[in-house]
């Protein structure tokens, strides 16, 4: 393979020839094998697909997964020379080319993004492509400057600047009661098109969520990105029957029911690896609103360190899970990453010598080896009916998705009193607040001192972005904003980032998990036979050497994993 650093000159689209006399058509798939870590079955597998679909090479590549659109657009990049735009840099506004059809610029992913002094600046995921280059130089008359840009940025700006091409024109307003008329379009090949495009964008941006939102004249559109909703293009009015339809379609809902909620599930090849999305629908004002959950498999993380866990904490929390028996909760509130860390945990103790059960509502991932198992109330098939009929299956280890009701908490301290560990969650703000919960659910404290082994409070903080990352001193007054004088010493140095292509100007790119864990003692234990309250429960295990929310978020800003910012919003010293 050649040097990464190794140049390739890229001649102008309006020169015939190169020195040697001759031109010769660069070949995107040719420069990948010289120039990047893929080898040449990797190639003729997209070579295949390319003779089979007629799709781009660049586009293959990353669907398939063997490149990331971060990775292909830095390989050109660093072989070719040319500089990297950004999607910040796209313009408002596209300009003015006559007998330009988005039709090929969509084909060729290229977005022009200036026209001036006869010359045409192109942003290009694929600047190797000669033809679309001379295709452009002869429609404007200007020589080419060639820009290479992601093709998930590409096809979301031509999506936003040239959406009213009469390719994705529709009725300017379709009736929704008009059943026939919704069922022909969610078949329409732009419905379908603007659909696909969508997914692909949030998982590009590592989106959690796609929120749809139906106004008077748009169908907004929102991504959950590192637990903050980011407004992205909005789609026109006449979209959206159409793509909320298409959506429910493919969910196998009921698109003639718009008047109850509505939930559903499907699974999409995005990118190369499979993307199971949650759909939930409600009724509103101005049509029915679409949440939908990604669940990327290929990046959950199941080991305690790539969780947030240090060291002290990953012993402690493993020593509770080798316990033969009792009740081990993790605690936070919605989308704070329960499910994921008691996923961690079945995955650790999952092995040929153990039985795993789970009781979910609803299975998030499926984890081989484990028998999961989703509730359904409207069946009267509750987590406390289900509790109840898998302890006849003879579990080692049972995973409850959570704890409701008296009647499932006292199922679950039976269950662990009988010889079984019950892993669970349960909303509470802290970890001390899990026990008082708990006997508030009619628990009886003697039984609860016995069986209860440990609790796990947590909360996602937004890492910060290492690209851009920089270190600092707080200064006084900033440190008293965030109501922290009294814990930072003046000498201790944090970090922040200013944003940059890597993390979309955000600062931040992923999250990372603050942690507080109560392993209970015979101190603790005392304390809840005495029905003691949240505060006294915390003060103890403060003593005994364990730390809270805002303690783990300090050491992390101070590792640079975090921003004392993200510390201060999720976490309270109350």
């Amino acid at each position: 393979m050649s040097s990464p650093s190794a140049k390739i000159t890229i001649l102008p689209a309006d020169q015939k020839e190169s020195a040697t006399g001759f031109r010769r058509e660069p070949d995107l798939t040719e420069f990948l094998l010289n120039h990047t870590s893929l080898g040449e079955d990797a190639l003729s597998r997209v070579r295949l697909i390319e003779g089979e679909t007629g799709d781009a090479p660049d586009k293959i590549v990353t669907r398939l997964g063997l490149l990331s659109e971060d990775e292909m657009a830095h390989s050109l990049v660093t072989a070719l020379g040319l500089q990297l735009v950004s999607a910040s840099s796209f313009p408002a506004e596209p300009p003015t080319i006559p007998n330009l059809s988005s039709a090929f610029l969509r084909d060729r992913r290229i977005v022009p993004l200036a026209l001036s002094g006869g010359r045409v600046q192109l942003a290009m995921a694929n600047p190797l492509d000669e033809s679309a280059a001379e295709g452009i130089a002869f429609v404007t008359g200007c020589k080419v400057d060639r820009l290479v840009a992601r093709g998930g940025d590409i096809d979301a700006a031509i999506e936003r600047l040239y959406r009213t091409e009469p390719a994705d024109n529709l009725d300017e307003q379709v009736d929704d009661n008009d059943l026939e008329r919704l069922r022909d379009l969610v078949s329409d090949a732009p419905v379908i098109r603007a659909v696909n495009r969508l997914i692909a964008d949030a998982v590009d941006a590592r989106a959690s969520d796609i929120h749809l939102e139906p106004a008077d004249d748009k169908l907004t559109v929102r991504f959950r990105i590192d637990g903050m909703l980011r407004e992205m293009p909005a789609k026109p009015s006449a979209m959206r029957a159409p793509i909320i339809s298409r959506i429910k379609v493919m969910a196998n809902l009921n698109i003639a029911e718009r008047r109850l909620p509505q939930d559903g599930r499907l699974r999409l090849t995005v990118r190369g690896h499979e993307i199971d999305l949650r759909v939930a629908t409600a009724p509103s004002i101005h049509g029915e609103s679409v949440v939908m959950r990604i669940l990327d498999r290929a990046n959950l993380a199941l080991d305690p360190a790539s969780l947030g866990f240090d060291e002290a904490l990953e012993v402690a929390f493993l020593a509770a899970l080798q316990q033969p028996h009792g009740i081990l909760l993790v605690t936070g509130p919605t989308g704070s990453g329960k499910t994921t860390t008691l996923y961690a945990a079945l995955s650790h103790l999952n092995s040929n010598e153990r039985k795993l059960t789970t009781i979910e509502d609803p299975i998030e991932y499926r984890l081989p080896g484990v028998i999961q198992c989703q509730v359904n109330p409207g069946i009267g098939f509750t987590f406390s009916n289900a509790l109840r009929s898998f302890l006849r299956q003879d579990p080692d280890v049972m995973m409850v998705g959570e704890i409701r009701d008296t009647e499932t908490a006292q199922i679950a301290v039976q269950a662990a009193l009988t010889g079984h560990l019950i892993l669970s969650t349960l909303h509470t703000n802290t970890a001390a607040g899990a026990v008082t919960r708990l006997l508030d659910m009619a628990v009886e404290p003697f039984l609860l001192s016995s069986v209860l082994t440990g609790v796990l409070a947590q909360r996602l903080v937004r890492r910060l972005c290492v690209h851009c990352l920089t270190p600092y001193r707080p200064d006084p007054e900033a440190l008293a904003t965030l109501d922290l004088g009294t814990e930072i010493e003046d000498a201790d140095v944090f970090y922040r980032s200013s944003g940059c292509d890597q993390c979309r100007g955000s600062g931040y790119a992923g999250r990372i998990a603050l942690f507080e864990f109560i392993r209970i003692d015979r101190d603790i234990a005392t304390l809840i036979m005495q029905r003691a309250d949240a505060r006294h429960i915390a003060d103890q295990a403060a003593r005994a050497g364990a730390g809270s929310l805002r303690e783990d978020g300090i050491r992390k800003a101070r590792l640079g994993l975090t921003s004392l910012e993200e510390v201060v919003r999720v976490s309270s010293e109350d």
